[in-house]
């Protein structure tokens, strides 16, 4: 589609055509119509509801539209995309994905982050391993590829890319023991031409990191969360890649595990491995490689340089050179803490620059154990900041040329790590651990602006709420970083300083990044509202748009998302079942809270699709009772003879808590 590769290897303008803006990932527009001067003046162009779709706990809504000849394209939660008119959101046509309810290879809630366009087409991967083409004049299914099969613990979250007849997809399960991997495809017929294992076979490159003589590469994660960015001059495609299986413990996979936690480039047309960099050895902390990688060219010591970097879950920017895999900067190997039966790596790589996040955990009374980035842990909960949901986790960062700045979601979050022993099972949780904010410890977030040839923080803004794993930024030559908030704003700040310029209420979460394009001479920025469960803020189904000429004003703030770890709402009196799951609970306990008389039995049942535990999680100790998997339709009871207070949380999913009072 010369139109669309056209676009894509420009800078963004009118038309936004793939997850990133184009084919570096930057999220920089060359829109200038919305200014630090006049940014006070956006109000609503437009609200639409997409009719609720993806609307519901078990949902997140972190798709990125795209626009392209006064049309806009959008995918929820539930693979559903609806087709709007970007001028002033009316429907033009909706395409229902009718997909699996029942899907339980679901770690993190049901999520779609976006489409890819090309040949008249849509792109995109769904929670069933498909990936489909849509006609994009009417929604209507043109081809559907079977990359895997969800029984087996494969998904696809992440938007595809598009590019010179060729769709590139990733692949999620990182914790249900999936073989990761990138696919491509032929745009026109959905044929696969070539699949990258991020886990490497024998013989391949990288399989001397693993364990000779047993089959954990071939279950051992890697999952690729989002979308790869590409540069057509050097040839080559590049992504980052998820955490090892299984997550915490690291008995069973002796080695540093490639590719899990790196960046990785391959040759766009053919696959082949170019080269890779490792951003954690022996990963057993969950620190993922989630956020995209991002294409820039800078100057360093007067030397035009090349440019890739990648925002980890560790809370540094690795900044490299895309064409070898090089540092830019500085990357130095130190040694860390060891653990033999954990076969921790003896040295971990620390970026020289700034981290976005604090490295190392506070003491806390309960717990014996507390320790930096890359503590070392064995069954004894370790305190290690940042957690394994803290730093940059699939938040996309911007970058913005005229400040030099990356403009990078953080979050900052302590979590109690431990580890446990837990047998592989083709298609369950894999995860061998658990790591859990001890209760009442605090969550917030950070925006910072890194500069990119010196990868030292320009400017940091803290904010009350988790912003690494959801939002994401996008950056404006008006001068502008546009941003979600969980508490339900749309925001803007001085890309220069990072002072908060504007901020609207949408009425839900925005946990999805913003971006910019323009009909008829006026600019609008656009962000998609409707939450995220993991973070815990409000659902919704809603598209906004903003324009200077907008008459649309805001909307109520929603219920706000927890800044301190622990059980929220009331406290139920004598409720002796306890049910996990549902369309509006998937992630969460019900009631959350509840009080009882000694020698009650409490039966945990699970009414949702995906598989929970009710894990103990008190006196710095995890796990002295567990109800273990309970799995759809299930249910496992537990007695408390003794008064006093029990909480507990799901062990795969340890952002949820619960509460028993015993009197």
């Amino acid at each position: 589609d010369p139109e669309i590769d056209r676009l894509l290897q420009n800078p963004v303008g009118k038309d936004w055509v793939t997850n990133g803006g184009n084919l570096t990932n930057q999220r920089y527009s060359t829109l200038k119509q919305i200014d630090t001067s006049n940014v006070k003046q956006l109000k609503g162009a437009w609200m639409t509801r997409l009719k609720g779709s993806g609307y519901g706990g078990k949902y997140s809504f972190e798709g990125t539209p795209l626009v392209k000849d006064g049309v806009m394209y959008i995918v929820t939660g539930n693979d559903d995309v609806f087709a709007l008119n970007a001028k002033t959101g009316e429907f033009l046509w909706e395409r229902w994905s009718g997909i699996d309810q029942k899907i339980t290879s679901v770690c993190c809630g049901w999520d779609n982050r976006g489409l890819a366009m090309g040949e008249g087409m849509l792109f995109l991967g769904q929670l069933d391993a498909n990936v489909v083409a849509l006609d994009a004049k009417t929604g209507k299914e043109v081809w559907k590829t079977a990359i895997e099969d969800w029984h087996d613990g494969y998904g696809i979250t992440s938007a595809p890319l598009y590019y010179d007849g060729i769709v590139y997809s990733g692949i999620t399960g990182g914790e249900y023991g999936i073989r990761g991997r990138l696919t491509a495809l032929d745009a026109k017929t959905g044929k696969i031409l070539w699949r990258f294992y991020t886990l490497p076979g024998p013989g391949e490159v990288g399989a001397d990191t693993w364990p000779a003589g047993n089959d954990q590469y071939s279950h051992g994660g890697a999952a690729i969360w989002n979308t790869p960015a590409l540069d057509p001059q050097l040839g080559l495609i590049y992504f980052s890649v998820g955490n090892c299986g299984p997550d915490y413990n690291g008995a069973p996979r002796e080695g540093d595990n490639l590719f899990c936690a790196s960046l990785v480039a391959l040759n766009a047309k053919t696959g082949q491995y170019a080269w890779h960099f490792q951003e954690v050895h022996h990963d057993i902390w969950d620190y993922d490689a989630a956020s995209p990688a991002l294409l820039f060219d800078t100057v360093i010591n007067g030397e035009p340089r090349k440019g890739v970097a990648q925002a980890g879950r560790t809370g540094w920017v690795y900044i490299l050179d895309r064409s070898n895999g090089k540092p830019l900067i500085g990357i130095e190997e130190r040694p860390v803490a060891q653990e033999p039966r954990q076969h921790t790596a003896k040295t971990q790589p620390f970026p020289i620059g700034d981290a976005i996040v604090p490295q190392c955990a506070k003491p806390l009374e309960e717990y014996e154990r507390y320790g930096c980035i890359f503590e070392a842990f064995w069954e004894e909960p370790t305190l290690i900041q940042p957690s394994g949901i803290g730093g940059t986790n699939w938040s996309p960062m911007s970058y913005n040329p005229e400040t030099g700045y990356f403009y990078v979601p953080g979050t900052i979050r302590t979590s109690a790590f431990a580890r446990y022993g837990q047998p592989y099972k083709k298609g369950e949780q894999y995860n061998g651990g658990t790591q859990a904010a001890p209760i009442g410890s605090e969550m917030s977030g950070t925006w910072t602006a890194i500069t990119a040839n010196t990868n030292k923080i320009a400017w940091q803004k803290n904010v009350p709420y988790r912003v690494g794993s959801g939002g994401g930024s996008t950056t404006t030559a008006g001068g502008l970083v546009f941003t979600g908030d969980p508490g339900g704003n749309i925001q803007a700040r001085d890309a220069k300083t990072g002072e908060l310029v504007w901020q609207f209420q949408t009425g839900f979460g925005v946990e999805a990044p913003p971006m910019v394009y323009e009909v008829d001479g006026d600019e609008y920025v656009a962000v998609a509202a409707g939450g995220n469960q993991g973070v815990g803020s409000a659902n919704g189904d809603a598209v906004w748009a903003f324009s200077l000429k907008g008459q649309v004003n805001p909307l109520w703030p929603p219920p706000l998302p927890p800044t301190v770890a622990g059980p929220t709402g009331p406290i139920a009196e004598g409720v002796d079942t306890i049910k996990i799951g549902d369309f509006n609970i998937e992630y969460s306990y019900a009631p959350r809270r509840d009080r009882v008389k000694a020698g009650t039995t409490v039966t945990f049942a699970n009414v949702g699709d995906t598989p929970h535990t009710a894990t103990s999680f008190e006196n710095g100790k995890i796990g002295s009772w567990d109800t273990g998997v309970i799995n759809s339709g299930e249910s496992k009871t537990i007695t408390f003879d003794k008064p006093g207070t029990y909480y507990y949380i799901c062990s795969p999913h340890p952002w949820m808590y619960g509460q028993i009072i015993v009197e």
